[in-house]
């Protein structure tokens, strides 16, 4: 199998909490180079040794980085984005720039260039028992009782194609009643949003604290030809939003489910659904304390591939 290399350049300082969300997202395969850490490396062993190689001297000077290992498939490349929309958020949140330029390479390809090498891997897929989801580029003859969802994410997260994406789009397919509402928190490519709508669903409201990705979810939607029932804007989880739905659904990391949960019962409808994905098994229980501990009941808990994704119930009292 081969692999992709990306970099993700950083500081010393950066290091632990890049490390800790690139564990949030089900990725163990990475290696640090720290050029803090390589010079005491150096004071600490260049005594005992009569020379140093020049490679690596070189190491004392270079930019830190994490370094993520990543197959190149259609998995792989997913994983990119999600990574690539994970440094953007970290990005717009670091104004003292104490993490450095939070920048991607992949080996000889800048993340503008595997942009559109991504799509060789991106083929029509089927999700939960009507669901086909059809890269814009890809023909595809519509079948009797496909809801056909035509996509192209560009660098925004969601394809169909990540376990945690199909996951919430099977619980979506049960979830959505003819005529009702849904909002979709940490929106990226508009997937569910847009999914929720050709389900049935009157309207859906989608949120990205990614300018980028709101931007893509508002194309996709008119791709589908729902622009006119959705609606997409930048924040950060629910500043933005008002009113109650139906339907919520997150589809982020396990720490930022925990937080956004005391918020859910403010927008969620009496008897409404909530569904969470993107949550790492080794976190779902931390994550399912988080929604009993607002109120809220686990209907359903779905797994594929170490991912978790759950149905939750919300009912005033």
């Amino acid at each position: 199998m081969e692999w992709t290399e990306a970099s993700i350049y950083t500081t010393s300082e950066g290091v632990e909490l890049l490390c800790g969300k690139l564990l949030d997202l089900g990725i163990n395969g990475f290696a640090v180079e720290d050029a803090r850490d390589f010079e005491t490396f150096l004071e600490e062993t260049t005594p005992h040794w009569d020379y140093v190689e020049d490679s690596l001297m070189a190491l004392k000077d270079a930019e830190t980085r994490v370094i993520v290992y990543l197959p190149k498939n259609a998995q792989g490349v997913q994983t990119l984005a999600a990574v690539s929309a994970m440094v953007r958020e970290l990005k717009s949140g670091d104004a003292d720039g104490r993490m450095g330029r939070l920048e991607i390479s992949c080996g000889s390809l800048l993340e503008e260039d595997w942009e559109n090498n991504w799509k060789q891997y991106y083929k029509p897929l089927r999700v939960g028992r009507h669901l086909m989801v059809v890269p814009s580029w890809e023909p595809y003859e519509k079948q009797e009782k496909d809801i056909l969802l035509k996509l192209d994410p560009g660098m925004a997260f969601g394809t169909g194609t990540h376990a945690t994406t199909r996951l919430c789009m099977e619980l979506l397919e049960q979830s959505v009643k003819p005529g009702c509402t849904l909002l979709d928190i940490g929106c990226g490519s508009g997937i569910l949003a847009v999914c929720g709508v050709l389900l049935g669903a009157a309207h859906a409201d989608g949120v990205d604290i990614d300018e980028l990705a709101a931007k893509i979810a508002g194309e996709n939607a008119a791709l589908n030809g729902v622009s006119d029932r959705t609606h997409f804007v930048q924040g950060d989880l629910t500043d933005k939003i008002n009113g109650q739905y139906d339907v919520i659904c997150a589809n982020i990391v396990a720490d930022v489910i925990i937080r956004l949960c005391p918020s859910i019962p403010q927008f969620l409808k009496p008897d409404g659904t909530f569904l969470a994905s993107g949550i790492i098994d080794e976190r779902s229980v931390e994550v399912e304390k988080a929604i009993e501990h607002c109120g809220m009941t686990i209907a359903e808990r779905r797994e594929e591939g170490g991912w978790v994704a759950l149905r939750c119930r919300f009912t005033e009292e």
